[in-house]
C-alpha cells in the first residue's frame, strides 16, 4: 500500500482540499479520504500509476527548475564580470544630474590610480540629466587626458550616455552629437580605456560629488593626497 506521506507528496492543492471535504462529510480519516479522492482521479489506470506518473512530472520540473537556476546564475555571473571587468591601473566613476529634469546640472567624477586620487564636483549650466551625465563623463575625460592616464577603467550608472558613446554611429542619439563627439574624441587619446556600466548602488561616490556640484562653488578638483 502506497504511504500516506507519498500521497500527500503528489497530490495537488485542490485535491488536498476535496479530500478535507470528504473527511468531514464522511467521518472517514484523513488517509482514507485523500486516498479515494486520489483513487477516483486515478480512474482505471489505478493509483500506482498516478503517482508514478506525478512522481516523473515532479522530478523533471525539479530539473527545469535547476536548469533555470544554473542560467541565471551563470547570468549574474557574467554581469558581474561586465561590471567589474580586468583589473586596471586606474579605475573612475562618472555621475550627473539635473534638477528638475530638465534644469540645473551638477556632474561628479572620481579618478584613482597610482598618483592618487582626483574629485570632479562641478556645476554644469542648464540642460537634461543625460546631458549632464555626458558633461560628468567629458570632465573625468579631460581629467585622465591631462595627467596621462593609461589603462583606464570608466564605470558610469547611465545606460543611455554608455550604450550612445559606446555603440555604433547609426544609432547614436542626434540631440547628444556634439557630447559624443568630444566624449570620443577624448577616449581615443587615453590607450587602454573600458567604459562599463554599473547599476546606481554601486557608483555612490561619483552620485555623492554630482549632488554636492549644487552645493559647491563653479569647480572642485582636489587631489586626494593633498586633501589627507
Amino acid at each position: 500500500m502506497i504511504e500516506l506521506f507519498r500521497l500527500q507528496q503528489i497530490a495537488y492543492k485542490g485535491e488536498r482540499a476535496a479530500s478535507r471535504r470528504l473527511a468531514a462529510a464522511s467521518g472517514l480519516s484523513d488517509e482514507q479520504a485523500l486516498r479515494r479522492t486520489l483513487e477516483l482521479k486515478a480512474g482505471k489506470a489505478g493509483l500506482a500509476a498516478l503517482v508514478a506518473a506525478r512522481a516523473a512530472d515532479q522530478l523533471a520540473q525539479a530539473g527545469r527548475s535547476a536548469a533555470r537556476d544554473a542560467v541565471r546564475a551563470e547570468a549574474r555571473a557574467r554581469q558581474a564580470r561586465r561590471h567589474d571587468g580586468a583589473p586596471s591601473t586606474w579605475r573612475a566613476w562618472f555621475d550627473g544630474s539635473a534638477r528638475p529634469n530638465p534644469g540645473r546640472c551638477g556632474i561628479g567624477a572620481r579618478l584613482e590610480g597610482p598618483g592618487g586620487a582626483v574629485e570632479i564636483a562641478q556645476a554644469a549650466g542648464y540642460g537634461n540629466s543625460s546631458e549632464a551625465e555626458y558633461l560628468a563623463l567629458i570632465a573625468l575625460l579631460e581629467a585622465a587626458v591631462a595627467r596621462g592616464v593609461s589603462s583606464l577603467t570608466v564605470y558610469g550608472d547611465s545606460q543611455v550616455v554608455i550604450g550612445d558613446v559606446s555603440g555604433p554611429d547609426a544609432l547614436a542619439a542626434p540631440s547628444l552629437h556634439a557630447y559624443r563627439a568630444t566624449a570620443r574624441a577624448l577616449m581615443a587619446r587615453i590607450d587602454g580605456l573600458a567604459l562599463r556600466w554599473v547599476p546606481r548602488h554601486k557608483n555612490t561616490q561619483a552620485d555623492a560629488l554630482s549632488q554636492r556640484a549644487f552645493a559647491l562653488s563653479p569647480i572642485a578638483d582636489i587631489d586626494a593626497e593633498q586633501s589627507a
